[in-house]
């Protein structure tokens, strides 16, 4: 079953990377009739999706801030974009399902998969928008050299991040995973550990929080872009060439069924716009990557 949603959603983000993503405005108008005699003007042309709203819960950094870019170029066309910011990775999931979000944009396609899995959600990508490289952040302990026997390293505790947190402290020879663990590792796949690391799990919103608190912590990039942490100063970051770069695209969800409404197209489409990719490329320094 998981095999056949994830094809099918691979249908569907190639669908969201020719439409959604095609860079363009997407502004949508029906052509003005025709004039009723010679001397008429005709009607100006108008835009179907005027007076349109769209509720997009997205968390604070970066998504809402892309968001406030989108929101402009949305204004133009006359829809209006309502931001609700979310400090969680559950709520936003099913405010999208119950109807009360259009859609949501804080997620990687891999927990949204595994979302749908657990919690019976029927979510699917409108677009592939961005990827955000995990860090590896100093706490008590200021460099890898310096990693003491027993030293505590933060990740967070949610299945599919806590995968990706173990790769990056494997492709940093802090530990190394059975054979084929890859994006479903957990703490028990850890094979060897020469260093007997103890893996703190923690709720991803609170690693920012609690980074003093041990040596080390494999933080979300929205968490920290949030709490003023850049990329640059990461002690290790995902290999862009890694398999993270696929496995976990920030997308734009929605309830399936919606995908390809005009306003979520439009929606998508001004996401993936170059105005946007400018303001990534331009304000998170290599911590937000548009990918299209």
């Amino acid at each position: 079953m998981k095999k056949f949603v994830s094809l099918l959603l691979s249908g569907v983000l190639a669908f969201g990377l020719l439409s959604g993503c095609s860079g363009t405005s997407g502004n949508a108008s029906t052509p003005a009739p025709a004039a009723s005699s010679p001397a008429a003007s005709a009607p100006a042309e108008t835009n179907s999706l005027e007076g349109t709203t769209l509720k997009v819960g997205a968390t604070p950094a970066p998504h809402a801030e892309i968001l406030e870019v989108v929101k402009g170029i949305l204004a133009e066309q006359g829809i209006t974009l309502e931001i609700v910011e979310f400090n969680d990775y559950i709520q936003p999931n099913l405010a999208v399902e119950n109807g009360e979000l259009d859609a949501n944009y804080f997620q990687h396609i891999t927990y949204m998969n595994e979302f749908n899995a657990s919690d019976g959600t029927h979510l699917v990508s409108a677009a592939e928008v961005h990827y955000e490289p995990f860090g590896l952040y100093a706490g008590k302990t200021a460099s890898l050299d310096a990693l003491a026997d027993g030293a505590q390293i933060a990740v967070p505790n949610d299945t599919t991040n806590e995968a990706r947190a173990l790769l990056l402290l494997e492709q940093e020879g802090l530990i190394k995973l059975k054979d084929g663990a890859g994006i479903t590792a957990t703490k028990a796949d850890i094979a060897e550990n020469p260093k007997n690391l103890d893996i703190v799990e923690l709720e991803a919103s609170q690693l920012p929080v609690r980074l003093a608190d041990v040596d080390m912590a494999v933080i979300n990039g929205n968490y920290a872009i949030d709490a003023g942490l850049k990329v640059a100063d990461a002690l290790a970051v995902e290999a862009a060439d890694g398999e993270a770069a696929t496995a976990y695209v920030n997308v734009l969800a929605v309830k399936e069924g919606n995908e390809d409404s005009p306003a979520i197209q439009a929606l998508a489409q001004a996401l993936c716009s170059d105005e946007v990719k400018t303001f990534m490329e331009e304000t998170y320094g290599g911590a937000v990557v548009p990918v299209f």
